[in-house]
């Protein structure tokens, strides 16, 4: 029986409409952006496996941190013990973060580090005696699969089901050029003594089709939201750790810092699970009390795993390295000037790119949405071609490991040119 065969009979895939669903491809090996299947055939992994992947699959020097840890300590209860790796990451990750950032709180992954800190924000009000209960948040904006991570997401066919278990959130449009004024005109409109948070995707809203906006608007509406006590939730989980240039995204903003930041995707390289929630020092006072009840009653069995903790910091040596650094900056560069053949072609609309990432609208005529038909041509024209990308409905994009080589970079940019010119063919 083969792998295919035997996931077909007790695999449920994410996202997956698993009636009409081809057959998951079985990966056996990955090593650097590669990605090798179980019958010969290689992808060069484009977009991350999700993200993810910061300095390619089956890194050695995050491996062999990994072993050692794994013979020295695998796991321990976080509540009331603590251990060497989550404590040295929380002192090395705070000072790359905005200087406000005081506290860690660790968790599983990118869903749960919003939920964090959502609970943090509205038991910070609570706690002082000034309960608030509303959120503001971007329209399409995507925050994770939880409950609480959906209902501050965009309203959407995937969250069509649950809408009556989310609270209500005031949303605002994402503040593209040209839209500024307007969209900030609309949030201080919104802002009142019950907001609680403003929480954003800084400069790029990933599912939401790589939307990208400018760090003066951004600042605007954070300071616009903090002269009225709003705070503000920087969710990094997707940009974190170079994606935009910058370490964080939130290094952008000038005058401003977030009051919280989420953080997961690259946090371990993509090596495994792990979220991290940083507050300000002021969020943190507000919850140390002699009544319990103040107590932030959040916590997971893996909360802070050692091994988790590893990966992020063998990961964190990496990303900070000068290879790193350049490799950031040769990629930023690349994507630029591919960028500019791009808006020659007739079927490419609305090329954007910020840092590392690159995305552009493919336009056939008609109507566009996730569920568009060209994301299906688009993704099975470049797999044939051993390049794995995985299209927002008629969004195309690139995101890969900052280990990708020019010889890599310069096919995965033949096959998008390659698939252009059929579509426009087509047309």
């Amino acid at each position: 029986m083969t792998l295919q065969e035997r996931d077909k009979k007790v695999i449920w895939h994410p996202f997956t409409q698993m009636k009409t669903a081809l057959p998951p491809i079985p990966i056996v090996r990955g090593e650097g952006t590669m990605l090798y299947t179980e019958d010969g055939r290689t992808f060069i992994d484009a977009i991350s496996s999700w993200w993810v992947n910061l300095h390619g699959h089956a890194h050695p020097y995050i491996a062999e941190k990994v072993a050692a840890q794994l013979t020295t300590l695998e796991h321990v209860i976080f509540a009331d013990f603590t251990h060497n790796p989550a404590v040295e990451l929380a002192e090395r990750l705070l000072p790359l973060l905005p200087a406000n950032q005081a506290k860690v709180f660790y968790s599983d992954n990118g869903s749960t580090a919003v939920e964090v800190a959502l609970k943090m924000a509205f038991q910070y009000w609570h706690n002082i005696g000034k309960p608030r209960t509303k959120v503001i948040a971007l329209e399409d904006a995507y925050h994770g699969d939880t409950f609480g991570a959906m209902a501050v997401g965009g309203r959407s066919a995937f969250t069509a089901p649950f809408v009556p278990f989310l609270f209500d959130v005031e949303y605002i449009p994402a503040p593209i050029p040209g839209r500024e004024e307007e969209v900030l005109a609309r949030f201080e409109s919104l802002l009142d003594e019950n907001v609680a948070a403003f929480i954003f995707e800084p400069l790029v809203q990933g599912a939401g089709g790589m939307v990208m906006y400018e760090p003066e608007i951004l600042t605007k509406l954070i300071q616009a939201a903090q002269k009225k006590g709003v705070l503000a939730i920087a969710d990094e989980v997707m940009v974190g750790f170079g994606r935009t240039g910058k370490l964080f995204a939130s290094h952008y903003l000038t005058d401003v810092k977030p009051d919280l930041m989420c953080l997961s995707k690259g946090l371990t390289g993509g090596t495994m699970a792990l979220g991290v929630t940083t507050c300000s020092e002021q969020i943190y006072e507000a919850f140390l009390s002699a009544d319990k009840h103040k107590t932030l009653f959040h916590g997971h069995s893996f909360t802070a795993n050692p091994l988790a903790c590893t990966a992020a910091l063998a990961s964190l040596d990496l990303t900070l390295s000068e290879a790193t650094k350049t490799a950031i900056q040769w990629l930023a560069d690349r994507h630029q000037t591919f960028a500019k053949q791009l808006v020659q072609h007739p079927v490419v609309r609305h090329v954007r790119q910020r840092g590392t990432i690159l995305a552009f609208d493919l336009h056939l005529g008609g109507e566009t949405s996730y569920f568009n038909n060209i994301r299906d041509v688009a993704y099975a024209f470049l797999l044939e071609r051993g390049v794995l990308m995985r299209p927002l409905g008629n969004v195309l994009y690139l995101l890969p490991p900052y280990c990708i080589t020019e010889e890599q970079l310069t096919f995965v940019y033949q096959q998008i040119e390659a698939l252009l010119d059929t579509l426009a063919k087509e047309v």
